[in-house]
């Protein structure tokens, strides 16, 4: 899976360029897209929502006026004194003896009622009286207005009080000449009560319920309108959804403003307004495709604009980045040449741009490259041939050494032990001067060098100088540096000493952690000012400062070259200090670590 990802992972920079760029145009273009189209939608569904607003208001305004004027028909007939009067006195059983007065009284009562709802669309009114008398708008043919009293609602007349109404809701059509066309009524009751509240009549307005969805019809402009009670029963609609529930919509006081709801499987934007006077809902349903077809429309001209857009600049990208990435592609066939060895092609890359400049840089670096392995292949045969020469005169170490043990066994036998000891102390040092590569050694090989370049030391001087040592045992097992000790004891026979007889102490100490290294002699000290000055090369802080060692030293390793590689061995673990008053000596004291870990190279 893995080799096959690298199969097809890019390895062209052209091909790299053209996606780079792909993906810098696609993402930026998508992302603003999905911005847009997000903005623009939020923007649409808000002007959708107002506008659903704005047609639902319309409607709530002719159903307003609409139920309106039912109520108005019940508010007139509860509240005029006259028919009050008449009501009373008929219900009470004090209406005029006289038949013609009688008949007037009724036949002007009817008048009045007929007056109520000769304007508009039909509207049922009765009037019924607690004594059985009744008084309507209609025939009795129509319907009888005592069957009222059988309506479930009827009942719940006598809990009403004063202006207070009852709104019956959807039921069917009883009135006979309406049945047919109109199959359900709305109806609006109140009761008629004396002073003292009892109740001598009713007061029942009807009214097919098409006149309300009659105006759904005309103003809602195609989208789908309901009125529905506080329960959520469909009061008025489409006829094979009146009386069912609708669940889609929050009824609590319009607590959401709207709502998209999956209806029949169709997303509908649904907005609804109470109804103030009797708490019913007028609930607008729109397609919410519809509510946003100028969104899609426009997103869609957007999308195909972008599409284009992009494959133009697409072509026009992958021209351009041809055109622009040939000088690469010949470069890399070129250097592809050069690795297989051929050094005679030249990329013939020009031009003003850092590619250009490349190629041309290219060209030259090879030319130089050649005549510098002609160069280099002269330097070696030259080389090579005074190699040749040095080997022939090169007298091997060993035999400077056999030599020097050869010396040394005759002047023994001669009876002159020491010289002979002295032929050997000198041997034993130039075979660790010239035999030996490695840096460190242990410290008690550092120490049996010390002891023999003191024997050395001490033919060259008319007394002789005294090497006293005090060595821990654990200590002689610690690696060190090759002669860090033999500038120190060459500066203590020396400068200290004068060449004069003394005695020079070297003495190791072992604690938990670092060895403790002391050099002292008993010789002149030294002034302050010489002290500061030691303690600074010792410590590393004036190696470029302090001069070369002379000629006459025996390892040509001065004391900033001890201090260099001790700090190299053991890092800031190293630490020396110089302790010295004229007339009383001076003593070297240094601190190496013995763990690892304290090392810093």
């Amino acid at each position: 899976m893995i080799n096959r990802l690298r199969h097809l992972a890019l390895r062209s920079i052209r091909h790299k360029l053209i996606f780079a760029s792909i993906v810098c145009i696609v993402v930026p273009a998508v992302i603003s897209l999905i911005v847009y189209n997000g903005l623009s939608r939020e923007a649409v569904k808000r002007q959708a929502v107002s506008n659903a607003r704005d047609s639902l208001q319309l409607v709530a305004g002719s159903v307003t006026n609409l139920l309106s004027s039912k109520l108005n028909i019940a508010n007139y007939i509860q509240v005029n004194s006259g028919l009050n009067t008449y009501f009373k006195q008929v219900a009470s059983g004090n209406e005029e003896k006289d038949p013609y007065r009688r008949f007037t009284d009724a036949n002007r009562v009817l008048e009045q009622l007929d007056s109520l709802t000769v304007v508009g669309e039909q509207t049922y009114v009765t009037v019924l009286l607690t004594n059985g008398a009744y008084y309507m708008n209609y025939s009795v043919s129509d319907y009888n207005p005592p069957d009222l009293t059988r309506q479930p609602w009827f009942r719940q007349m006598k809990e009403l009080r004063g202006l207070e109404s009852y709104w019956t809701g959807p039921e069917r059509t009883v009135y006979v000449q309406d049945q047919a066309d109109h199959p359900y009524q709305l109806s609006i009751a109140r009761s008629l009560r004396l002073a003292n509240s009892e109740i001598y009549g009713y007061v029942v307005v009807s009214w097919v319920e098409d006149q309300v969805s009659g105006i759904f019809d005309r103003l809602s402009k195609g989208n789908r309108v309901l009125m529905v009670d506080s329960a959520g029963t469909i009061v008025s609609g489409p006829a094979g959804q009146i009386g069912k529930k609708f669940a889609y919509v929050d009824l609590n006081e319009g607590t959401k403003p709207y709502s998209i709801e999956r209806i029949d499987g169709e997303k509908f934007l649904v907005v609804e307004q109470e109804i103030p006077m009797n708490g019913w809902h007028l609930v607008l349903m729109q397609p919410y495709q519809d509510a946003i077809v100028d969104l899609n429309a426009i997103f869609s001209k957007v999308f195909l604009f972008e599409m284009i857009s992009f494959f133009v600049f697409l072509l026009l990208l992958i021209v351009l980045v041809r055109r622009f990435t040939t000088p690469l592609v010949r470069l890399g066939k070129v250097t592809n040449a050069v690795q297989r060895g051929n050094l005679d092609v030249r990329s013939g890359v020009a031009g003003n741009d850092e590619i250009g400049r490349l190629g041309l840089l290219f060209d030259q670096m090879l030319d130089r490259v050649k005549e510098m392995i002609a160069e280099v292949s002269d330097h070696q045969a030259r080389k090579r041939r005074a190699e040749l020469k040095m080997l022939q005169a090169q007298i091997h170490p060993h035999f400077l050494f056999n030599v020097l043990n050869s010396i040394r066994m005759k002047v023994m036998k001669r009876g002159d032990p020491e010289s002979a000891k002295m032929i050997g102390s000198l041997s034993v040092l130039l075979r660790m001067t010239i035999s030996r590569e490695d840096d460190e050694i242990l410290l008690h090989e550092e120490i049996d060098l010390i002891s023999h370049y003191v024997a050395l030391m001490n033919l060259r001087q008319k007394e002789e100088a005294v090497l006293q040592l005090d060595i821990d045992p654990e200590a002689f097992l610690i690696k060190v540096p090759r002669f860090f000790l033999q500038p120190l004891v060459e500066n203590a026979m020396i400068h200290g000493l004068s060449r004069q007889a003394g005695t020079i102490s070297i003495r190791a100490v072992t604690e938990a952690e670092r060895i403790i290294l002391t050099v002292a002699d008993d010789g002149a000290g030294m002034e302050e000012e010489r002290r500061q000055e030691l303690m600074r090369i010792l410590n590393g802080a004036a190696y470029e400062a302090e001069p070369s060692p002379s000629s006459g030293s025996f390892s040509g390793i001065g004391l900033p070259n001890v201090a260099e590689r001790m700090n190299m061995m053991f890092g800031d673990g190293f630490q020396a200090c110089v302790n010295s008053e004229p007339g009383a000596g001076t003593v070297i004291e240094m601190h190496i670590p013995r763990k690892e870990g304290l090392r810093d190279v």
